[in-house]
């Protein structure tokens, strides 16, 4: 069955006056000739396509990937705008429509937000949202704290940035455990730190435990050496320094340099760090 706003794979059937006539065995649509200039197609040829409804109400497909597809959160640009809501370039040559009912704020042209897509049941239009608090998954059951995420930065609040997990939950970065400029839209890596019975999540940028510590000696081992055995950061430096050089907290920083030198592998002073003479 072809799935409308998502990739689908399709067989080359034929061509008429519009474009070529592709088809899941079940149903048949066009592929426009415009989207075609890619590389040339023949009967039988399988092809991945995007399938989306047009204006007049018809499956159409493109050969265009879009930025994203229905049921994901993305980051999208504002590219036109009229008195019933605003449009957001997916990519295609279908611009995404955003019902001022579902925007949370104003939403000008030429400005970005992260929004939900989904389909409009009623006429089978993809559509999408700025208030995909509701479409946020709240059975947390299925994520355990120190797993490795991947994130989408959408909200600034008063206590730090929330993020969207792994395209279905959604967890926080408290302000004073981020070391970087992190912006509305930004893509990350992350690491579960805390999973609560309402289901809330607290989110890090670094990897918890003694596994983070290990990997984090490595590396100053490692740029120690790359840099004659020296290296202008201490116990006095500044977090903003520490995550520039490692990208990690002053925390996880003073941890693992406080092993290295319980292994006698560094001296440690409060603006340096120096192998030892035996490593």
């Amino acid at each position: 069955m072809i799935t409308i706003g998502k990739l689908n794979t399709l067989t080359v059937l034929g061509t008429d006056q519009a474009g070529h006539i592709l088809s899941d065995g079940e149903q048949q649509i066009t592929l426009l000739h415009t989207n075609t200039a890619d590389s040339p197609l023949e009967i039988d040829d399988k092809i991945e396509v995007f399938v989306y409804t047009n204006k007049q109400g018809v499956l159409t497909a493109t050969r265009k990937k879009p930025f994203a597809t229905v049921d994901q959160f993305a980051y999208l640009k504002v590219v036109a705008e009229n008195d019933n809501g605003v449009f957001m370039d997916l990519g295609t040559e279908k611009d995404l429509f955003v019902p001022k009912k579902e925007q949370r704020w104003p939403m000008p042209k030429g400005k970005s937000f992260v929004v939900y897509i989904y389909l409009d049941a009623g006429n089978n239009h993809m559509v999408a949202t700025t208030k995909f608090n509701k479409y946020i998954n709240r059975e947390t059951q299925d994520l355990n704290i120190g797993e490795e995420v991947e994130l989408l930065i959408a909200e600034e609040t008063d206590l730090g940035y929330n993020a969207i997990i792994n395209n279905q939950y959604i967890g926080l970065l408290y302000f004073n455990e981020v070391f970087e400029d992190l912006r509305i839209g930004n893509k990350r890596r992350g690491w579960i730190k805390n999973i609560y019975p309402d289901g809330k999540v607290d989110l890090s940028l670094q990897q918890q435990g003694y596994g983070h510590i290990l990997s984090t000696k490595e590396v100053i081992m490692d740029k120690l050496k790359k840099n004659k055995g020296s290296l202008s950061l201490g116990d006095k430096s500044s977090p903003e320094d520490i995550y520039q050089a490692f990208k990690i907290s002053k925390k996880a920083f003073k941890k693992a340099v406080g092993a290295l030198y319980k292994e006698r592998l560094i001296h440690i002073t409060d603006n340096e760090i120096k192998m030892s003479e035996n490593t």
